[in-house]
């Protein structure tokens, strides 16, 4: 338990320290890193972007710790077969003697890029940019938030564990939130992207504004029933429009459709991004630390089977 415990500390401190550089530190950099500050990336990432620590080059000796160490060799086998997997072709010789100021160096000849100068304000920061994005898998019926890097918007169904891109902006549904432009009233309701609802106070007809993910709907529920002018709503408003469904849980049900109104495209790996995501976990569980432990946890049982 303490081994796959240090392991865990490890992954979890290289997976930010790569994340924050969007993958630009190779697995053995991170981890030679992670090892000698203590899995310390927060200061390790400050000294990478300031360059204020002059270091001459590492001891041969440290560089055996790839070799000989079981925790650190774990640790880069998994994150070495991560990148296989979404056909990475790392830039960087894995004997190679690297240390901080050479990844100073090599991230200083950065051309000063709206997208580069962002990367090192979040790192300067220790920020790693997330987004909270609705998933469904028509194969399973199944609909999921996750918080997701926004370099990286990939999430992995658990029933049959394809990965999946998130649904399109324009498609998402649930709660929806409405500001009616009439009377100037915001509510809440069931609704698609471009499906438009009435205003519960003037009847005027009122298109979403966005969709809420699951932790902003907390809260008490409206005493109003829901209503809406598609065909087949449990309480339709007329007039209807013809051939449109209704994405409240109560008509879906009644009608016997699915749960999945816009199914997720399956993720196609590009080979664009590196084996850095955050975590899989969903938004009822906040906690970084949490959320890589419970993605850590799904991967072992996976690789179970």
């Amino acid at each position: 338990m303490e081994r796959r415990g240090e392991e865990v500390e490890l992954e979890k401190s290289v997976r930010r320290l790569r994340e924050k550089f969007y993958g630009r530190v190779s697995v053995e950099e991170a981890v030679l890193l992670m090892r000698r500050y203590h899995n310390n990336h927060a200061m390790v990432c400050k000294v990478i972007v300031l360059c204020r620590e002059q270091l001459g080059d590492a001891d041969p000796e440290e560089r055996r710790i790839l070799e000989h160490d079981p925790v650190v060799k774990k640790v880069v086998e998994k994150l070495k077969q991560e990148e296989e997997q979404q056909k990475q072709k790392p830039g960087l010789d894995c004997e190679s003697d690297k240390d901080i100021e050479a990844i100073a160096q090599q991230l200083r000849v950065l051309p000063l890029t709206e997208r580069n100068l962002r990367m090192f304000d979040h790192a300067s920061r220790n920020l790693i940019p997330s987004a909270e994005r609705q998933f469904a898998c028509q194969a399973c019926d199944s609909t999921w938030w996750r918080r997701v890097p926004e370099r990286k918007q990939v999430s992995r169904c658990r029933l049959c564990g394809k990965r999946y891109d998130p649904v399109p902006y324009d498609k998402m549904w649930g709660t929806a939130e409405f500001h009616c432009p009439s009377c100037n009233r915001s509510f809440r309701g069931s609704a698609q992207m471009g499906m438009a609802s009435p205003c519960f106070i003037c009847s005027t007809r009122v298109l979403p504004g966005r969709i809420l993910s699951p932790h902003q709907v907390a809260g008490p529920r409206s005493r109003n029933p829901h209503s809406c002018y598609a065909e087949d709503c449990y309480n339709r408003r007329e007039p209807h429009v013809p051939g449109t469904h209704c994405v409240h849980p109560r008509s879906r049900a009644k009608n016997r459709l699915p749960k999945v109104l816009f199914a997720s495209l399956e993720h196609q790996s590009t080979g664009s991004t590196v084996a850095t995501c955050l975590s899989q976990g969903s938004l009822a569980q906040c906690d970084l630390d949490e959320l890589l432990l419970e993605d850590l946890a799904e991967e072992s049982e996976g690789s179970e089977d």
